[in-house]
């Protein structure tokens, strides 16, 4: 993974203690769209299951996500697809 994906799984490993964390570059896939980048760092997918999302809507999760990522998505990232599950969720 690049320096992106190296600092958004930084953070929220360190803010949700994550069971799961995957970060997908799914940039190959937006070539010659809006927002892609040559090298890629554009458009991620990140599927993570935490605790901390127990109690929490689809849309809680995802504000929850979307603000620990903040820069990132007011700098390299065009697109954020997002799955946040808490511990049992498929």
């Amino acid at each position: 993974m690049g320096d992106v994906a190296d600092a958004m799984r930084a953070k929220l490993a360190s803010a949700l203690r994550p069971a799961r964390l995957d970060i997908v570059d799914d940039s190959a896939l937006h070539a010659g769209h809006a927002g892609a980048r040559a090298g890629g760092e554009s458009h991620f997918t990140v599927i993570i299951q935490s605790e901390a999302f127990s109690g929490l809507g689809r849309v809680q999760r995802q504000r929850l996500v979307m603000g620990l990522l903040a820069d990132e998505l007011a700098g390299a990232v065009h697109d954020l697809s997002i799955k946040a599950l808490a511990p049992g969720e498929p």
